[in-house]
């Protein structure tokens, strides 16, 4: 994989460098022009250093895609180095608890995994259909069926039995896949979320046009290999404004002489989201300086985005959406600089 290409993950058509306007590489300002539709006042902005963010087009009944980007002066290595650290890179403010999982997995580093009151409270009662927090029916009945709910430490019961499942859960992953993503029933009709996952790569042509590769092992992980690669599943306790929500993720980074992608699969969450696909790359610029551009597109699948409460809930979303991009902006510049 070149990522002279990988350069251009972000740019969905290569145009000549004549084309240009001054200040950015050719095949982002070509992304940015036709994709983001990005204003002189924001690349005024972005060429000045302060971080950009805007929502991008997306089905409003259930996805939610932003971009964002920033000027980072520092090496393309340093980033890299702080995501292979992400307990400590992704931490503080919304970001509860972090944890990189062991490889294999262990019980172990679920040890920290605690689900809110509200979710105890809901498990009580969850049946198949009727569910607040996301759980496939296997897991659900799980609930009902291995915990007392009338003991003094039902609470401690349902919270070892939830580390339980998303060890079991991470580790069939590695081992079958995007064939191991849960199946929800909480509506009239299942959420695979394997087939969710799969349309939401569909919106990324970027993939398909400048890193086949890249998608290809996004989609057929653990038979599909990535040249050049490293990757680990993490899992989060985070709070973007929304309910408490945990998740588990699949982060994978590749990276050569023009710079780096890092791509970070969600592969289950408590709450909201079905799945969600971030893509960040990272481009160096030689004509600037010794720093690169990082540039971040998100989609997130989610329900509940639809009719007149979804549409109430749909803008809150999306302002937490944009919110978080422009916080993960900042702390990214600020990190990486600051050293």
């Amino acid at each position: 994989m070149r990522l002279a290409l990988l350069s251009a993950a972000v740019a969905l058509t290569l145009v000549p460098a004549r084309s240009a306007a001054p200040g950015f590489p050719a095949d982002l300002e070509a992304y940015f022009a036709k994709y983001v539709k990005m204003d002189a006042n924001a690349r005024a902005q972005l060429l000045a250093g302060t971080p950009v963010t805007k929502m991008l087009e997306s089905d409003p009944s259930k996805e939610v895609a932003v971009f964002g980007a920033v000027w980072v002066n520092a090496p393309v290595e340093r980033y890299l180095a702080a995501v292979r650290d992400i307990e400590h890179f992704e931490s503080g403010g919304a970001f509860r608890v972090t944890k990189k999982l062991s490889t294999p997995p262990r019980i172990e580093d679920f040890a920290r995994l605690s689900l809110p009151d509200e979710d105890i409270k809901d498990l009580r009662s969850c049946r198949v259909s009727q569910c607040d927090v996301k759980l496939g029916a296997t897991a659900i009945d799980r609930m009902r069926r291995d915990i007392d709910w009338t003991a003094a430490d039902a609470r401690e019961q349902a919270n070892r039995l939830a580390r339980q499942i998303a060890f079991e859960y991470a580790t069939e992953y590695l081992q079958g896949g995007n064939a191991e993503l849960a199946v929800y029933r909480d509506a009239d009709r299942p959420t695979f979320v394997a087939k969710e996952f799969e349309e939401l790569v569909s919106h990324l042509p970027e993939l398909s046009d400048f890193v086949p590769k890249v998608r290809q092992y996004l989609l057929g992980y653990p038979h599909a290999t990535l040249p050049n690669s490293e990757s680990f599943l993490y899992w989060q306790d985070a709070d973007f404004g929304l309910k408490p929500t945990i998740r588990i993720s699949h982060l994978v980074m590749a990276q050569d002489e023009s710079g780096a992608i890092v791509a970070s699969k969600m592969l289950y969450a408590t709450h909201y989201f079905w799945t969600a696909l971030e893509l960040r790359v990272l481009v160096r610029d030689p004509q600037r300086g010794p720093g690169f551009w990082f540039v971040t597109e998100s989609r997130s699948r989610s329900d509940g985005l639809s009719g007149f409460v979804g549409r109430v809930i749909r803008g809150k979303v999306r302002g937490e959406a944009e919110k978080g991009t422009a916080a993960q902006l900042r702390v990214t510049k600020t990190r990486l600089e600051d050293k």
